[in-house]
C-alpha cells in the first residue's frame, strides 16, 4: 500500500516541478541575475599576450588581445554558471505568484527542503538548455562588450532567448533577483 502511494506522490512532484519552469521569463531572469553577479565579481585583468613565436630577427610575433574582448573572458563568465543555479529555488509569494530566490543557507529554509532542492536542480537544467540555445550569440556579445552589468536580463531574456518578449508585467515581478 505504501509503495503505490509513494509512486503516486513522486509522479505528482515531478509534474509540479516541471510546471515551475512554465514561467521561463522568471527563470531566465534568475540566470541573468547570477550572470550579473559574475560580472560584478570580475577583477581587472591584463591583456592576453599571444606573441609566442619569434621571427627571423628575434622579434615576437602574434597578437595582444584585450581581455575584456577575449573568448577567455566569455568562457570564464559562463563556465560554472548553471552549477551556481543550484543555489536557487522557487519561493511562493502568494497563491498566484512565485519567484526564484538565491538560497544562502539551506538549513534555515522555511519551505520543504526536498522540494526546494528539486526546484534548484530544475533551474540548473533549465540554465543548461538556455545556454545551449544562446551560448554562441551570448559569447559574441560578451566579446563585443555588448553585455554590461545591469543589461544582462534584457540581452539574455528578451533579445537572445525571447523568453521575456512581450511580458513587461512579469519582468517587474523579478527585479528583486
Amino acid at each position: 500500500m505504501a509503495a503505490p502511494m509513494l509512486w503516486l506522490l513522486s509522479i505528482f512532484s515531478i509534474f509540479s516541478i516541471a510546471a515551475c519552469i512554465d514561467d521561463k521569463c522568471a527563470a531566465c531572469n534568475a540566470v541573468a541575475a547570477e550572470l550579473e553577479i559574475q560580472l560584478s565579481k570580475e577583477k581587472p585583468r591584463n591583456h592576453l599576450d599571444m606573441r609566442h613565436r619569434l621571427d627571423s630577427k628575434g622579434q615576437r610575433q602574434g597578437k595582444v588581445i584585450d581581455y575584456r574582448m577575449s573568448e577567455l573572458r566569455a568562457v570564464e563568465l559562463l563556465d560554472g554558471l548553471c552549477e551556481k543555479m543550484q543555489d536557487y529555488t522557487l519561493e511562493k509569494l502568494d497563491s498566484s505568484r512565485r519567484e526564484w530566490i538565491k538560497v544562502h543557507n539551506w538549513d534555515i529554509l522555511t519551505i520543504d527542503k526536498q522540494e526546494a532542492k528539486a526546484y534548484s536542480k530544475d533551474i540548473s537544467s533549465y540554465c543548461g538548455r538556455l545556454l545551449e540555445e544562446t551560448e554562441d550569440e551570448l559569447t559574441e556579445l560578451i566579446k563585443k562588450g555588448s553585455v554590461k552589468q545591469g543589461d544582462v536580463s534584457k540581452v539574455l531574456c528578451e533579445d537572445l532567448s525571447e523568453h521575456c518578449s512581450g511580458s513587461s508585467d512579469r519582468d517587474s515581478d523579478n527585479d528583486e533577483l
